[in-house]
């Protein structure tokens, strides 16, 4: 059945008000554009969404799904799906896929709607991150797929991985794959040099555009946010059916 739209958000835990506190209103702007990408997706009519984030593996997680920000300093519990008695279902998600469900959570409407989370190891080839993508269609149902991933974390002296001057023109080609949904561009940013510019999006995007690719058609892109505070990129985005 067809993908009928993604969305692409960024996953920084100080996203997450509880744990930005006094600092929080420095990221309004990116939180209101993550929850009107959130928004639009679950609109489109999908049946199912998929999640997918970086980890230290590539794996289907068990549903459902609880995770907790304690981690990142607030013993705040983000939970996924209904818990029923004797299912026990993933307990710890990895930070991408937990500020995943955050955002689900602050803006899911009331609609039929099944989650999957899915892992995908910060090391992965470009090809099996693409093939994974391109199998993720193969339910009987709409679907739809939130990405999460950031992007370089070397914009500056004061960025987590210091100044890189590569930095600016690799996210400069990010935001303008997303905002053009261009599947192929995304297939062709380099695994060596990402890990190099501490990105943490790479191989989730390229599952975006390995499932994008298999559905077929024409796409059109709509970049809502691109900025890089506190020296990591970070972009919004929402594909969909042109």
């Amino acid at each position: 059945m067809p993908l009928v739209a993604a969305a692409v958000c960024p996953h920084p835990p100080l996203l997450v008000p509880e744990l930005a506190g006094a600092a929080a209103g420095e990221l309004d702007d990116l939180r209101a554009a993550a929850d009107a990408a959130v928004a639009r997706l679950l609109a489109a009519g999908a049946r199912t969404v998929v999640v997918v984030g970086a980890a230290d593996r590539t794996a289907e997680l068990s549903y459902p799904y609880r995770g907790s920000f304690a981690p990142w300093g607030a013993p705040l519990e983000v939970r996924l799906g209904r818990h029923p008695a004797g299912i026990i279902g993933t307990d710890g998600l990895p930070l991408s896929l937990l500020v995943g469900a955050w955002l689900l959570n602050r803006v899911r409407q009331q609609v039929a709607t099944t989650w999957r989370m899915i892992s995908v190891a910060a090391d992965e080839s470009v090809e099996r991150c693409a093939a994974g993508g391109g199998r993720l269609g193969s339910g009987t149902q709409p679907w739809a797929l939130l990405v999460m991933g950031d992007g370089s974390a070397c914009r500056g002296v004061k960025a987590p991985g210091y100044d890189d001057p590569r930095a600016p023109a690799y996210d400069e080609g990010v935001a303008v794959a997303l905002a053009g949904a261009d599947a192929a561009a995304l297939l062709d940013l380099d695994p060596g040099l990402s890990a190099e510019l501490k990105v943490a999006g790479r191989a989730p995007w390229q599952v975006l555009a390995g499932a994008v690719r298999a559905a077929g058609g024409d796409w059109r892109g709509d970049l809502s946010y691109h900025q890089a505070p506190y020296g990591v990129a970070y972009f919004v985005a929402n594909w969909a059916r042109a």
